[in-house]
């Protein structure tokens, strides 16, 4: 089967890391496979590496016939059978199959990464909502008849060789971090809500707990300036975008996951991969997979007390720490493996082949 996979992509964000974890995943488990993107060092690179061969397309904001125009050239010569988009940039480019355009039927395929506007994606045949909500989104509030619309989950892709324990850890003692110190982490694009502002007030009031930020993105300055205010300096630091999710992890003692509004949210799975224990808030991506108590500790959204208590509470709790720990490991190999998701994948195209052939 061929697939085409579209996304214009900026460049940083969870979208695009699913989309390089996705087409790796694909391209690896011997699938046919082509991509479209914007062209980022980091994406393209490390896409390219991988074998896959990689379009790079302008994706302007507005008027972007040449965008689409490469587009119908590239389906015309790779003659995919799915072309699915990520995000709706893509999902516009895209011109819906007809006769006249000399090539065999095709079916866009949209993933839902969030709750995104459905006038943008008015040439979409089915929908991957990657989420229970975004799928109740699809159906309930935009109008798409159910038999459209399939919930497959995200996943995280876990370095290979963390069941050996070959992890070579980030080190702490290069940013400051004492040996004995609780270590927090912390990760995604800086943005508002993401609730990092709340995080590291919390931090302030635990003396002896620090945090690592990976990521990047508008709201850098804003956290910047609170760690500043707030005299954090030593024990707060912003890392920047990061590829190495693997050593940060095992460097880390608690991965907080600080959300105001997330509609997936795939920090916790990775934190349950890497077998760090979770803390999350109730925003409303990971309140519908996490279980206060049993696999994290679930806190309110912007309550800053609340947090520091459970960051407290969890970091002198080894008992707490160790079930954590073991039960968001089995929730990951039971929702969130590449291999489970590649074969949800697998049955949802042939599916939907099917129901064209017919």
């Amino acid at each position: 089967m061929k697939i085409l996979h579209i996304l214009a992509g900026e460049r940083f964000g969870g979208a695009e890391v699913a989309f390089i974890d996705m087409c790796k995943a694909m391209y690896e488990a011997g699938w046919d496979l082509e991509v479209a993107t914007r062209y980022d060092d980091v994406r393209v690179t490390v896409l390219r590496e991988a074998g896959i061969k990689v379009h790079v397309l302008p994706f302007r904001r507005f008027f972007d016939w040449r965008t689409s125009r490469e587009i119908n050239k590239i389906i015309k010569k790779f003659q995919p059978e799915i072309v699915q988009t990520w995000r709706e940039a893509a999902a516009r480019v895209v011109r819906r199959w007809s006769s006249e355009m000399g090539v065999p039927r095709y079916t866009i395929v949209s993933r839902f990464g969030g709750y995104y506007k459905i006038k943008n994606f008015s040439k979409t045949d089915y929908f991957i909502a990657i989420t229970p909500d975004i799928k109740r989104y699809l159906s309930e509030e935009c109008g798409i008849q159910e038999e459209k619309v399939y919930h497959i989950n995200s996943f995280t892709d876990v370095h290979t060789s963390v069941q050996n324990k070959e992890i070579v850890p980030v080190s702490r003692a290069y940013y400051g971090v004492p040996e004995n110190a609780t270590l927090c982490l912390a990760l995604g694009v800086l943005h508002d809500n993401k609730g990092f502002d709340t995080l590291i007030w919390a931090i302030s009031q635990l003396p002896d707990v620090y945090l690592w930020i990976a990521g990047e993105g508008e709201e850098h300055k804003a956290l910047k300036n609170i760690v500043k205010l707030l005299n954090l300096e030593s024990r707060v630091t912003l890392l920047g975008w990061r590829t190495d999710r693997a050593a940060l992890f095992a460097a880390a003692d608690i991965c907080v996951v600080p959300s105001r509004d997330e509609p997936f949210g795939s920090a916790f799975i990775q934190a349950w991969a890497y077998k760090t224990p979770l803390i999350a808030t109730e925003s409303k991506g990971p309140r519908q997979y996490v279980h206060d108590g049993e696999d994290s500790l679930v806190v309110p959204v912007d309550d800053t007390r609340i947090l520091a208590q459970a960051i407290e509470h969890l970091a002198e709790d080894k008992a707490l720490q160790n079930r954590f720990v073991e039960t968001g490991y089995e929730c990951y190999l039971h929702e969130f493996t590449k291999e489970k998701i590649l074969a949800e994948y697998y049955e949802f195209y042939n599916a939907i082949k099917a129901k064209k052939e017919n």
